[in-house]
């Protein structure tokens, strides 16, 4: 108990740290560009304070739980060397985990929303789920096998890019986010630490090489099938005419600001509820697939219970900390017609959610803890985080000019694809993981806010059209800067060898 309270300390003081950069970023916007203080600031403070909290929980419990959770799941499956029965567990858990995930629930209602029903909420988030089943059991299947993570990441991109040409314009945007949100806050954790559970588990395989690269492909497929979706179920001239915009799209994962007892322990099992079919099918396989009872028991529970209350946490957090003061400077933004400094902000806030993303934090240190080579958590970090500031930055800069989404995706995929060959083949699988990681509970729903809101106030921007999108441009650079970093860290090396 004396141990788990010391790492609970050290995790909420790291917690702390690291929103540092939001708040830098929201106190100089308000004090140097607007000269004003926002409205509600005392609850704008407190819900900085539980998002702190929240995180902390939320790491714990990967920590304590999820992560030791997945590598002996890994190793139960591979003892019964039965690819079908792993792969089978794999779909279950990717379904499972996405039909009731928070992030992909409120993209589906605000794309439902803004089209008034003609693009039907559940429909994409099962589309969405199926996909993400399917390429977790695959990921499985690839990873015992050995098969190169690189080559199908490639193929899969430029399926990406074939299928795009042919969407929907309309549908482009949301397809592509739709491939960011699916890369969630709770399946991420549980993924990576099956495939690193694998790599470890198996004679011949690199942790980093080998372990990583579902997220990747979970990211990739519900791009695919979302814009399948669009040209055969919604024709090649939806969304040609003017869709109005629907304004004040609430987010299921939101939660009121009036605060009671009954009304927090009612919030807390919604949470609970979205990680019960995860929860069910790691039971359901446990008990009567593997037949063994849970290893570490009070460990996995303590870590589920620790998970709900930090999704709870910075979810109540986000809502009443980030949410207000992030349109509060969107608005004052808009108003200023100034393009500068929608572009600032643009990037700031994608640098600053990055640094305080907890399922960014927890995979770059499960890779380093895991790997045989030394990874530096601050610099990958950094990395990441100017990825995600450049991607927001970027689409803004497309909402703002009205560019086509399918020519600015095309140019940044091929980048990422010339520099797949040139990387070193450990980090590969490694950086686009981080690409999905960065997508996660708190970036997407502000980064989705920020475009909707931006899109709306732009005479002549298309909402559906022009408005999303931000997710899928902050997910790809991420990949750019880290596989970039690798070539010159790689080059450099060689030159000192030499």
């Amino acid at each position: 108990m004396h141990e788990l309270i010391k790492q609970f300390r050290y995790t909420l003081v790291e917690s702390a740290v690291n929103l540092i950069p939001i708040l830098l970023i929201i106190i100089g916007f308000q004090l140097f560009v607007f000269q004003s203080l926002p409205q509600d600031v005392i609850s704008i403070c407190i819900g900085f304070i539980i998002v702190i909290v929240g995180v902390t929980f939320f790491l714990m419990g990967l920590e304590i739980g999820i992560f030791p959770l997945g590598n002996n799941l890994s190793s139960e499956f591979l003892e019964r060397k039965s690819i079908l029965l792993f792969a089978l567990f794999g779909f279950s858990l990717g379904f499972s985990a996405s039909i009731a995930e928070p992030a992909i629930i409120a993209v589906a209602s605000q794309a439902g929303e803004i089209t008034q029903g003609a693009l039907n909420p559940l429909t994409l988030r099962i589309i969405i789920a199926i996909s993400v089943g399917l390429i977790t059991a695959f990921g499985i299947i690839r990873t015992i096998i050995g098969w190169n993570i690189a080559v199908i990441i490639i193929i899969g991109y430029l399926i990406v890019l074939i299928v795009t040409y042919f969407t929907p314009t309309a549908i482009i945007g949301l397809a592509y986010d739709s491939g960011g949100v699916a890369t969630n806050v709770a399946t991420v954790p549980l993924i990576i630490a099956l495939g690193v559970g694998i790599a470890s588990a198996l004679q011949g395989r690199s942790v980093l090489k080998d372990g990583f690269g579902f997220v990747a492909l979970a990211a990739i497929t519900p791009m695919i099938s979302i814009q399948l979706y669009g040209i055969f179920a919604l024709g090649s001239d939806f969304g040609s005419e003017t869709i109005e915009f629907i304004s004040n799209v609430e987010d299921e994962a939101h939660y009121d600001k009036g605060f009671t007892l009954f009304g927090i322990v009612i919030d807390l099992f919604k949470t609970f509820l979205n990680l019960v079919p995860i929860i069910a099918t790691i039971l359901i396989f446990q008990y009567l697939v593997i037949k063994k009872p849970l290893a570490n028991l009070s460990g996995v529970i303590f870590g589920f219970i620790f998970l709900i209350i930090g999704l709870y946490g910075f979810i109540v957090g986000i809502k009443l900390g980030l949410f207000p003061i992030g349109e509060s400077i969107a608005n004052n933004l808009v108003q200023m017609n100034n393009v500068f400094f929608i572009y600032l902000f643009a990037f700031l806030i994608g640098f600053g959610t990055t640094m305080a993303e907890p399922a960014l934090i927890a995979v770059i240190k499960q890779a380093d803890k895991m790997s045989s080579i030394r990874l530096n958590v601050t610099i990958i970090r950094l990395l990441v985080a100017i990825g995600v500031g450049c991607g927001i930055l970027f689409g803004a800069y497309k909402i703002v000019n009205g560019y086509n989404i399918w020519l600015l995706i095309t140019i940044l995929y091929s980048i990422v694809v010339i520099l797949t060959i040139f990387a070193p083949k450990q980090i590969v699988a490694f950086a686009f993981d981080l690409g999905g990681v960065t997508t996660s509970e708190i970036t997407v729903p502000i980064v989705t806010a920020f475009g909707i809101f931006l899109a709306s106030n732009i005479e002549g921007r298309n909402v559906l059209m022009d408005g999303f999108g931000l997710i899928a441009f902050a997910s790809v650079f991420p990949m750019i800067t880290v596989m970039t970093y690798s070539i010159i860290i790689n080059l450099i090396n060689s030159i000192k060898a030499t």
